[in-house]
């Protein structure tokens, strides 16, 4: 008796799954984020180069980053909509993994940068004008707010815009903390306080940086996804009627939100495989919510080709 496969969600309907109105969403949100970063990135740069301070020319550096992050990001989103070919039967999907592993690795420069810099600080004062360095930086902060808001819903769900996300939030504390730096220049005259500041920010950014690289890796290594559980889901379904055992069962992630599992089903009995591949599907479905599945059934004397195969020495 040969092998029976079940494929829940083959290659040709893939991309039709229901995150597409989603990633629409995602992509308009991203779009406002874009213009509201570049169009307070200039106005950054010009701000920390006029009054001197450290603290708001890293954020004004984070926010010009920002800008090109939410484009690659944009640029990853749109490629990631193109259908699947007989070359690539996924199509498209990890270029936004791509895209993030890119924006995790420009955010740890960036504080390694910003530790630099602060140190020469350390070693020679440099005047700063705390009122500007202030206003400038409150202008920031309302820009990064409003860039939050559009795309705090999709963070949690995307590694692409969580790399966004990500920028946008160290960008937010690095508003903050330039204001407070911006004050304390301006009304005490502690000009150590900027690039006291600046190593604060950069550990944020490194923080999140860390997190997001880790989890750009796990999805490149085919790692399982976070919230599985391997051995439950052996036990799942091997707590079915005419289920022997479960075995090569492999649980990865395609792209952010969508979870792929493969597996072998062996059965104690003869039964009807159209039975158990339905049982196994809306388990995983149900329970587990893996919705893209390869089963691999294999019936009561099944013996694998390797074994009935091999020639005698």
């Amino acid at each position: 008796m040969g092998r029976h496969h079940e494929h829940t969600h083959g290659s040709e309907n893939f991309h039709e799954h229901p995150q597409g109105n989603h990633r629409r969403a995602i992509h308009r949100s991203l779009m406002g984020v874009l213009l509201l970063s570049s169009s307070y990135m200039v106005a950054e740069i010009l701000g920390g180069i006029f009054s001197g301070s450290l603290a708001l020319l890293a954020d004004a550096g984070h926010m010009a980053i920002d800008t090109a992050a939410i484009a690659l990001s944009l640029f990853a989103s749109w490629v990631a909509k193109r259908p699947a070919t007989e070359g690539k039967t996924y199509g498209y999907y990890r270029a936004e993994i791509l895209a993030a592993l890119i924006n995790g690795a420009t955010l740890i420069a960036i504080s390694l940068w910003i530790c630099y810099e602060a140190w020469n600080r350390f070693q020679l004062s440099q005047p700063i004008r705390g009122e500007l360095m202030t206003g400038v930086a409150a202008g920031g902060l309302v820009v990064n707010l409003l860039g939050l808001l559009l795309i705090h819903k999709h963070g949690d769900h995307n590694l692409n815009t969580r790399g966004v996300w990500l920028h946008l939030l160290t960008d937010t504390l690095g508003s903050v903390s330039a204001i407070v730096a911006g004050l304390l220049v301006w009304k005490l005259n502690w000009f150590w306080a900027d690039p006291v500041i600046s190593v604060v920010i950069s550990l944020f950014i490194l923080f999140g940086a860390w997190r997001l690289l880790r989890e750009c890796v796990d999805v490149l290594l085919e790692a399982v996804p976070k919230g599985v559980n391997i051995a439950e889901i052996k036990r799942a379904i091997e707590a079915l009627p005419s289920v022997k055992e479960v075995h090569d069962l492999h649980v990865w992630t395609m792209t952010s939100g969508v979870p792929l599992l493969t597996v072998h089903v062996a059965l104690s009995e003869v039964v009807e495989t159209s039975l158990i591949l339905k049982q196994v599907t809306r388990l995983l479905e149900d329970q587990f919510h893996i919705e893209h599945v390869t089963i691999q059934i294999e019936p009561k004397d099944y013996i694998p080709l390797d074994e009935c195969c091999k020639l005698p020495k």
